[in-house]
């Protein structure tokens, strides 16, 4: 007979609750630990998926993710003859917001160098990668928008050619993918009344001095579309994506192309260390917090549910006391009643975690380690909380059920 088993089946409702109610603790740290994961997996996604082996950024800059980085998009003709460099590709990244059937629409703008990147390696749940250099976009289906459809930012309108998953920034943001020239024409849009001011001031700037009084022409070119004016520098990149030949030395390229005064290289890892030691760095901390005072939390309430349940069987305690029974069995009683609901709760906060967690507005990603070491917590907690209870079940007399 399993006295721990007969006490449960005496008291099954509070029993039923009381592990609901774990369950619901230990699903809250689970989700911790989880967006946890997710914010990393976020944060590195698209530096792993990208496949760059030298991420080129402007000078003295922690680009393109930790920071804001422009350099001219012209760059990537200067790489191009450098030796072990098989490919230099352009990359655009920048965060818009905008209304979009009444509702906003906030994403996270990525531009790829087409033809040379056509978003191959992004991974489509439908549609197909970028077949133009204008007007297609790939977008995450966080997005909310469907294949197919037509969406415009600033002048231009875009189609939604493919659909992908899982796909967020730092912040969350779903991706989109566009071509760079169409990323930039995003990024750098005015409104016409804005370009109307603004070649309406350079002429009047370039009326006023010599020059432009003497040559006319220079006034009517003032007046004009700043692409014409080649003094103007065109709309920069973010950062220009380095592939090196089969067995090249990485060493010798990143030293080579640091003599490059206007630039800052870094590897793939150093790109991956500079987003977790800066962009994620306190957002990981506070959910490592929070986590370790849930567990603490979930220690307390645990204890103080077995405690109070002891208290409930003190009088049978006392009578088995008086009985004979040894130590051990009331031990055994209360730590496998407590093991119990800790085992359940674990099992209960797993299952509601694998129905609530997609619907989270962050990525909640559950990796087997941390769901292993989560339940050899969940092991010590019960074992824990059952300390208290059990302290108050040894003090009890026997004699106590005879007054």
């Amino acid at each position: 007979m399993n006295l721990a088993l007969r006490d449960i089946r005496h008291n099954f409702p509070r029993f039923v609750f009381t592990t609901f109610g774990i369950g619901l603790l230990l699903m809250i740290v689970m989700g911790m630990g989880g967006i946890y994961r997710g914010l990393v997996f976020d944060a590195t996604f698209l530096v792993n998926q990208i496949n760059a082996d030298l991420w080129v950024v402007q000078g003295n800059t922690r680009g393109p993710f930790a920071e804001n980085s422009r350099i001219p998009s012209n760059l990537e003709d200067r790489l191009r003859p450098v030796p072990e460099i098989a490919r230099s590709r352009r990359f655009v990244s920048h965060t818009i917001q905008r209304e979009h059937h009444h509702k906003t629409l906030r994403m996270t703008v990525q531009g790829l160098d087409y033809p040379n990147d056509k978003g191959e390696w992004v991974y489509l749940i439908a549609g197909r990668a970028l077949a133009q250099a204008h007007f297609e976009m790939i977008a995450d289906r966080s997005l909310g928008l469907a294949l197919g459809e037509q969406v415009q930012f600033g002048k231009d309108v875009y189609r939604v050619v493919g659909l992908t998953r899982g796909m967020s920034s730092i912040a969350g943001d779903g991706l989109a993918f566009f071509s760079v020239s169409d990323a930039m024409a995003i990024q750098f849009d005015q409104p016409s009344e804005a370009v109307r001011l603004e070649r309406a001031a350079r002429f009047a700037r370039s009326e006023t001095d010599d020059t432009g009084r003497t040559q006319p022409l220079l006034l009517e070119r003032a007046a004009g579309s700043s692409a014409l004016i080649s003094e103007l520098a065109l709309p920069q990149v973010s950062a220009i994506l380095v592939s090196l030949q089969s067995g090249a030395n990485t060493e010798r390229v990143i030293k080579l192309l640091s003599a490059w005064s206007d630039i800052t290289v870094y590897t793939a890892q150093q790109q991956r260390e500079l987003l977790l030691s800066g962009s994620v760095d306190k957002s990981r901390r506070q959910l490592g917090l929070f986590s370790i005072l849930l567990i603490i939390i979930s220690t307390i309430i645990i204890a103080l549910i077995i405690y109070t349940l002891t208290l409930d069987k003190l009088y049978d305690i006392a009578l088995l006391k008086l009985i004979g029974a040894r130590n051990r069995v009331i031990v055994g009683l209360i730590l496998q009643q407590a093991l119990l609901m800790g085992a359940l709760g674990y099992g209960l906060a797993w299952w509601m975690g694998q129905y609530l967690f997609p619907y989270f507005p962050r990525r909640v990603l559950l990796e087997t380690p941390d769901l292993i070491k989560l339940a050899f917590i969940t092991v010590g907690i019960s074992v824990l909380a059952s300390l208290l209870g059990i302290w108050k079940a040894l003090r009890v007399e026997p004699n106590t059920v005879l007054s």
